[in-house]
């Protein structure tokens, strides 16, 4: 797998596609940290790391629904490998004109784009969430 969080993102959309309550990731540390991100601007329900050694951890994702819609509407990755993406603090994009975020990479740790913003920081934009 060449771009483990652009797989995230797409299984995600598809278990929302098909209503589906959990989806299961193998997890990692920069996956944890975009899900903690999530849950705390209450775009999924909630997240927790299962299994005992590193090979086998999986991070599961309770995907929350709002009149039996997803509450996700669009999930886009912005950085690829192929091409990385980044913003300072004067370029940070904005989503839907403030109703989605962005997701940054920086060095204080994963938070969102108004986050990054406030702190005077830029980085790496990961994805966007509306």
């Amino acid at each position: 797998m060449s771009d483990p969080i652009a797989d995230m993102l797409t299984r995600i959309r598809n278990a929302q596609s098909v209503n589906k309550e959990q989806v299961s990731i193998p997890a990692s540390n920069l996956k944890s940290a975009i899900a903690s991100v999530m849950q705390d601007e209450g775009y999924i329900t909630s997240f927790a790391i299962e299994g005992d050694k590193a090979a086998n951890k999986t991070l599961v994702i309770k995907l929350k629904y709002f009149d039996n819609q997803p509450v996700i509407e669009t999930l886009d990755r912005i950085s690829k490998p192929s091409l990385r993406h980044y913003a300072s603090k004067d370029d940070m994009p904005s989503i839907m004109n403030g109703l989605g975020i962005v997701i940054v990479s920086t060095p204080k740790g994963v938070m969102t784009g108004q986050a990054a913003k406030a702190q005077n920081i830029g980085g790496e934009v990961l994805c966007s969430v509306s």
